[in-house]
């Protein structure tokens, strides 16, 4: 248990509840590429770049991201409890690892929309399985792209027939181009298609089948090769998320943005993946930047749809995220 209040007020189990629902936040292939510092006035939240992909992600881009979407679930969860929370975002130049900081900034209660999407945050999954093949109705598309704007980034929503069957096919010259690559197969296969004991990765439960060869939308497999093939649906939504530029500040800002896009979709019943294979590769990403949003960078590509309930993936337990504390971190001797 964390024996302390700090600057926040908060007790123990409520830092510790904090802490969880920051941890809950989506990372590439589940790294948890994050670390928490408790400071006698706030939270301190660091990237570990330990747990970068260095084959997939070797600008560390989607560590920023996965980090912006735990600071996301970090301020709601304080809000949560009554804490406003004030953010640095990157307050050390001479320290590129530390994210952000959040102190108190007041006390207010959550709005009602603040505890639907804070609700969410256990029920968020990443669903690599086939969706049904209803459309999303107009209404939830209006809200993820509120959501989106609402952390100062902008959600594409790819809809035109043209532009599908392009991006459709940059999606699979990604893929094809990844898994040419011997080290990144490795990589993938060192995070994915774990048995039960990790506390981290893609477990097997969580892989979903293997598209058929010839389907719209090309996806990974995290079956380590004992997925079946399976047919998915061929018309899911798919949506651009960008911002204005590239940069650390500007890939936390979009992991904010990504979280509160994914926890708006689960609020609303809808089931999420991704197709990061189009923003890993640098000459795919740039052709999706012309096709789909101009100016900005593409940082996430989301598939979106009706699916069925999946199991979650592992989570690390808080005190193996916390390090250097201020105040003393003790196991709860009960």
């Amino acid at each position: 248990m964390i024996e302390t209040r700090g600057g926040l007020g908060l007790t123990g189990p409520e830092l510790q509840d904090v802490l969880h629902a920051a941890a809950l936040a989506p990372s590439l292939h589940n790294s948890q590429p994050w670390r928490f510092r408790i400071t006698a006035d706030g939270i301190e939240l660091h990237a570990d770049p330990e747990r970068r992909l260095r084959v997939a992600d070797p600008s560390g881009r989607e560590m920023r991201l996965a980090c912006g979407a735990a600071l996301f679930n970090l301020r709601l969860a304080l809000t949560g409890h009554g804490v406003r929370p004030l953010v640095t975002v990157l307050p050390n130049p001479l320290e590129p690892e530390l994210i952000a900081v959040v102190r108190r900034g007041g006390g207010r209660p959550p709005t009602p929309a603040e505890r639907r999407l804070l609700a969410a945050v256990p029920h968020r999954r990443t669903n690599r399985r086939p969706f049904a093949t209803a459309a999303v109705a107009n209404m939830a598309r209006h809200a993820l792209r509120r959501a989106a704007l609402d952390e100062g980034a902008w959600l594409d929503l790819v809809t035109d027939p043209g532009h599908r069957a392009a991006l459709s096919l940059l999606a699979r010259r990604a893929h094809e181009r990844q898994i040419a690559d011997p080290a990144f197969v490795a990589e993938l296969d060192r995070w994915t298609a774990r048995e039960q004991g990790h506390p981290d990765g893609v477990p097997l439960s969580a892989a979903g089948p293997v598209p058929w060869p010839n389907a719209a939308w090309v996806m990974r497999d995290f079956s380590g090769g004992t997925g079946s093939d399976h047919e998915y649906e061929a018309d899911p939504l798919i949506a651009v998320l960008s911002v204005h530029g590239d940069g650390p500040r500007e890939e936390i800002r979009a992991g904010q943005a990504m979280e509160r896009v994914l926890l708006t979709a689960t609020a609303d019943g809808l089931a999420s993946s991704f197709l990061s294979q189009l923003v890993e590769v640098p000459d795919v990403r740039e052709q999706m930047r012309r096709l789909i949003s101009g100016a900005r960078p593409p940082q996430v590509v989301l598939r979106i749809g009706h699916g069925w309930p999946v199991p979650g993936t592992p989570r690390r337990q808080v005190p193996e995220l916390l390090f250097d504390a201020e105040n003393p971190i003790r196991e709860d001797p009960s």
